[in-house]
């Protein structure tokens, strides 16, 4: 069996932004195993994911336990940190340790994972995804087969504070940069304004800082990658994209301390009343509407898609899908562990608990659930009509470059038509998988 190493040294001479849908692999054998896996054996698991800032998985998972006691899942919780999770994953999977089984993978790890065959192809129709978003299905697939099913999706949304719009006069929520610009310069006027920040999103060098930056790119109707799967960064859209958030910065539209932020350091600040607009994710919404006092903004925020150069905005396709460990034991348990994982109920249950995006169409529409959560059509478009980050097989690498030459114009130690030469240059590079 050809080692990863092996496999990333004859990927190596595979332009890394070519990667989209296809990626170097090891042959013959290897890949009948992997069209064929076998899904034996059933006793205790574990299951790995980043922090449960929703409180939601636990819950979860003692409900399993108390039905299988012979074959109960431990919560192995990873840092909050989507790198560092990342890498714990990898360095698990490069020592074929089955210490890990069932994983938590952000949508657009997929296609690395299954091309190192760290994770099992696992059987599609023993899964209800003709009930699932399209467009949310697809970041499971790999090489025409299905590597991880979905379990929550995601899509960015603009959380205002509602309240202090309207006491400003601002009648709706602002649909372009300009717009919500505007609306902060005339809510910090209002004594209730005063020392409160525009707004923040996810900008510390890190993966959030990748979504970030795809996301302004195509907000202002650029791409990333072009429909060749090669690196369009060397453009006026682009370079539009990146200006908001360096000028931003500078003028202090986003504050100086926001390129420390990850998810929880935005929500913090959003929830204590630093800010008035904040760019996450939907399951901020049920911690930010607590009325126990930990909340400040409760019932007094809104949502809205997010803000565009010329009109709303597009987001980064996120979420998380739940994949096997090809070196893990246990793998029938593990089978059945994801399906009740990712099932219609359970995805009701990630909704009302902890907010988080069903990957299930009907959640949308159900009367019920949209009285309960009336952002919901609105966050159906932000996920439908999303942009998936860069789908290769390095994505680390990719990422990294594009955390590093983003932050460098974000801090003001490059321009932004320097970072994206550097950028373009950078994902343009043969690379090699460490």
């Amino acid at each position: 069996m050809k080692t990863s190493a092996t496999r990333a040294v004859q990927c190596s001479a595979v332009v890394l932004a070519g990667l989209m849908a296809t990626a170097c692999g090891s042959s013959g054998g290897d890949d009948a195993a992997q069209k064929n896996p076998s899904f034996k054996g059933r006793g205790p698991i574990k299951y790995v994911a980043g922090k449960d800032a929703g409180g939601s998985v636990q819950k979860v998972i003692d409900k399993w336990n108390k039905a299988h006691p012979k074959e109960k899942v431990t919560f192995v919780e990873l840092p909050t940190d989507a790198d560092a999770q990342r890498q714990q994953m990898i360095q698990n999977a490069q020592t074929k340790s089955d210490a890990y089984t069932v994983l938590s993978l952000d949508v657009v790890w997929t296609s690395e994972f299954a091309a190192h065959q760290w994770i099992d192809r696992l059987p599609a129709d023993k899964f209800p995804l003709d009930k699932m978003m399209k467009p949310v299905v697809e970041t499971g697939k790999y090489r025409g087969g299905q590597y991880s099913i979905p379990h929550a999706s995601d899509g960015g949304l603009l959380y205002y504070r509602d309240d202090l719009l309207k006491k400003a006069g601002v009648d709706k929520a602002p649909t372009t940069w300009a717009e919500m610009k505007d609306a902060c310069d005339k809510v910090k006027k209002l004594p209730e304004g005063k020392g409160m920040s525009c707004y923040a999103g996810q900008h510390q060098k890190y993966e959030g800082l990748t979504v970030n930056f795809s996301e302004a790119v195509n907000s202002a109707g650029g791409d990333v990658l072009d429909s060749k799967g090669k690196p369009n960064l060397d453009t006026p859209e682009a370079k539009k994209g990146l200006d908001f958030l360096a000028d931003s910065v500078k003028d202090k539209t986003i504050p100086k301390e926001a390129t420390t932020y990850q998810e929880e350091e935005g929500r913090q600040a959003f929830q204590g009343g630093k800010l008035i607009f904040m760019r996450n994710w939907p399951y901020v919404h049920s911690l930010a509407s607590k009325d126990d006092g930990s909340s400040k903004v409760a019932g007094k925020f809104d949502v809205a898609p997010l803000p565009g150069l010329k009109g709303p905005g597009t987001s980064s396709l996120g979420g998380h899908n739940l994949a096997l460990s090809s070196s893990a034991k246990n793998k029938a348990t593990a089978i059945d562990f994801i399906k009740f994982f990712t099932s219609e109920e359970k995805a009701r249950f990630a909704l009302e608990e902890a907010s988080l995006a069903p990957p299930y169409e009907s959640l949308y529409t159900d009367e019920e659930m949209v009285k309960k959560f009336p952002y919901l059509p609105t966050l159906k478009k932000s996920i439908l009509t999303a942009q998936p980050r860069p789908r290769v097989v390095n994505y680390g690498d990719a990422s990294s470059a594009m955390q590093k030459e983003a932050y460098a114009a974000m801090t003001g130690t490059k321009s932004s038509a320097e970072a994206l030469k550097d950028l373009q240059k950078a994902l343009q590079k043969p690379t090699a998988q460490q």
